[in-house]
């Protein structure tokens, strides 16, 4: 099937103005056009604005995305290089998907934190509590917020922390 380009933006979700430039960039190359000049999108299309979109999400420029479509359009020569790109680009999500755990971890913590402070009416009843005395599913959150003569010297002595 062949739809316009306000039918794919309304499928995946996203304006025409993005599928316009994505088309521009050269991330499009099968496009084809109606006789008017119209751009004609296909379900082939489809699957390749979901990976364009997929890699953008896990953190790759247009740039490098056209260079993926470049390798994708060399055919099989090229499937050592674009699998090393998905399994870096994977490592890099599962990094972020970490990072953003850890952090709603915290997130979860002061939600605790102040709900309990709310209830008691002062943030006196929870401030100075241990990480012992905290929930055991706030307690690494808790620990995180702990300064140790150990973390500064691991941080202070490290050449990647600047």
């Amino acid at each position: 099937m062949r739809y316009t380009v306000g039918e794919m933006a309304k499928i995946l979700g996203i304006a025409p103005s993005t599928l316009r430039y994505y088309d521009q960039e050269g991330l499009l190359p099968l496009v084809t056009r109606s006789r008017g000049g119209m751009r004609l999108f296909t379900d082939a299309d489809y699957e390749t604005l979901i990976v364009i979109d997929c890699l953008k999400k896990s953190g790759l420029s247009i740039r490098e995305i056209k260079s993926f479509i470049a390798l994708a359009a060399e055919g099989d020569s090229t499937l050592k290089e674009r699998l090393a790109l998905f399994e870096k680009r994977r490592e890099s999500v599962k990094e972020r998907i970490q990072e953003l755990q850890e952090t709603l971890e915290l997130l979860n913590f002061k939600c605790w934190y102040y709900e309990t402070a709310t209830e008691a009416g002062t943030e006196e009843a929870v401030r100075h509590l241990s990480v012992q005395e905290t929930p055991a599913q706030y307690q690494e959150a808790k620990a995180r917020l702990a300064i140790t003569d150990q973390m500064i010297k691991e941080r202070l002595d490290s050449p990647e922390t600047a």
